[in-house]
């Protein structure tokens, strides 16, 4: 049997570490909790005024009493389950941006993303088909709000085995290119405030003004932080249908990242019935723009095909 090890969420310094294993079938061994320091080099969580009290989303498998737990499955599956306070899992949820539960996926060297939508089972169990593609060190996102509850992002490492390469990380740009869009970015975002950044979507030179809604907006945005892929879920700036929001060519996103450093962006919209992502590299350090050009120019993310490994959604 193939086997994959599950490390649990960590945040920036002391974490708390799960040891599973991950059968490319079943989860075949669990290990009692230790604490561990994760070393990655990621900057220190920085907010306003300095160290924030909490530490982004997805650095953690456990919060306010939540945990999120891996459970055995098929080959051809991802499950997991939240357990709450009490012990038992979680099986009632309040529906955000349209969906009860955001699973999303990214390569540690964040060369994959995938953002796809479980299936809750009357045990409490999330099920999808699995979104792990290719061998590689993976993180997965539990996004979710329990009923009753705060909103949460809980996180877990998970190792696909096989021939590890690690993509370096595309340089800073201002434009991609994804099945046939052109999407650029304008605005900057800068430690500890709230920036807005525009994304707008073009096609064959022409812009896109009939985007369509997804997920409750025309735009959905996810960023990760180099090094120990900090979460943060970007609110978009109005809503489809207030009166006020256009459909396209361009959506505005209010973003606060937690300290100075290398971001990946995602960005999902729909048009032509389809979901498309664009991927974009931004570096902030405080002082800067925050949006850095390429040498030679904008050009396309690499990697930002649709329907690359590791790539999708559901």
């Amino acid at each position: 049997m193939r086997t994959v090890t599950r490390l649990a969420g960590f945040a920036v310094g002391l974490v708390a570490v799960f040891g599973t294993t991950y059968g490319i079938g079943r989860v075949v061994d669990r290990a009692p909790a230790a604490e561990s320091r994760h070393d990655d080099g990621a900057a220190p969580v920085t907010g306003t005024g300095g160290v924030t009290d909490r530490p982004p989303g997805g650095l953690l498998v456990s919060d306010n009493g939540y945990t999120l737990e891996t459970v055995d499955a098929p080959a051809d599956e991802f499950a997991f389950r939240i357990v709450g306070p009490d012990g038992r899992p979680v099986t009632r949820y309040d529906v955000a941006h349209d969906k009860r539960m955001h699973l999303i996926v990214a390569r540690r060297d964040l060369s994959g993303f995938r953002h796809v939508h479980p299936e809750l089972a009357p045990d409490g169990t999330w099920r999808v088909d699995t979104p792990l593609a290719g061998a590689g060190q993976w993180r997965a996102f539990a996004d979710f709000v329990p009923t009753g509850a705060e909103p949460l992002t809980l996180g877990v490492d998970v190792t696909v085995p096989g021939e590890l390469t690690e993509r370096p990380l595309p340089a800073p740009s201002t434009s991609t290119t994804v099945d046939g869009y052109t999407v650029t970015l304008t605005g900057a975002p800068q430690p500890g405030r709230t920036s807005e950044l525009t994304l707008t979507v073009s096609r064959d030179g022409q812009p896109v003004t009939d985007l369509e809604p997804y997920l409750g907006a025309y735009g959905h945005l996810v960023a990760l932080r180099r090094g120990d892929l900090a979460y943060l879920h970007v609110h978009p700036d109005g809503t489809p249908g207030d009166g006020r929001t256009r459909p396209g060519p361009a959506v505005t996103f209010l973003a606060e990242v937690p300290s100075v450093g290398s971001y990946r962006l995602y960005l999902d919209f729909r048009h032509g019935g389809a979901v498309h992502t664009a991927e974009f590299t931004v570096v902030t350090d405080g002082t800067s723009t925050g949006v850095v050009p390429s040498p030679s120019g904008p050009a396309p993310t690499e990697g930002a095909d649709h329907g690359t490994p590791g790539h999708g959604h559901n």
